[in-house]
């Protein structure tokens, strides 16, 4: 696993063997950061990553220029994997050890962009509350995206605000906007 573009691209993250975890490979990173790169200014963006995990996607934001990122993951070893990195490459990344939904009750920023990627178990009645719970919060801009990272086999597109899909093997990305402009 390595971050694919910016300034610290090339650069390898290595996780520790104990962190047990399913990191966003590349080949679907670079896939998701093509499109986002279309829609957003990755100098202007402030973005929130839940269930960060490694914070594979979060030094992918800070190493293309994002303005602000927040890391959120309720595993302590990921917290400190992700500061430990983000210190040593001097990536801009504040991190937050809570619980995803908790967290969206105590953040009081506009996200441009919303990174999720919770366990691939989850089931759709979870993903629409996570979902729910963004849009009722008002932490995403009006023209702002949330990217869901799911396992193929689940389908968001009967979830509220759902735009659009792309699948990557048994990866899918599912988007989400506010349509109430």
């Amino acid at each position: 696993m390595r971050i694919i573009g910016g300034n610290k691209g090339g650069i390898r993250i290595n996780t520790p063997k104990n962190l047990k975890l399913r990191p966003t490979t590349d080949r679907c990173k670079e896939s998701i950061f093509n499109i986002l790169q279309n829609e957003f200014d990755f100098n202007k963006v402030v973005v929130l990553d839940l269930f960060a995990g490694t914070g594979n996607i979060s030094y992918e934001f800070s190493s293309r220029g994002a303005k602000k990122v927040i890391s959120i993951d309720n595993n302590t070893k990921c917290i400190n994997f992700i500061n430990n990195f983000s210190q040593k490459q001097f990536l801009n990344i504040e991190t937050i050890k809570s619980d995803a939904y908790n967290s969206l009750k105590i953040i009081n920023l506009k996200f441009d962009i919303i990174f999720a990627d919770p366990p691939y178990h989850f089931k759709i009645i979870k993903y629409n509350a996570l979902i729910t719970k963004i849009f009722d919060n008002k932490i995403l801009k009006n023209d702002g995206i949330i990217v869901i990272e799911h396992s193929s086999q689940n389908d968001l597109s009967t979830i509220s605000n759902f735009v659009q899909y792309r699948k990557y093997g048994d990866t899918t990305f599912s988007f989400f906007k506010n349509l109430n402009n």
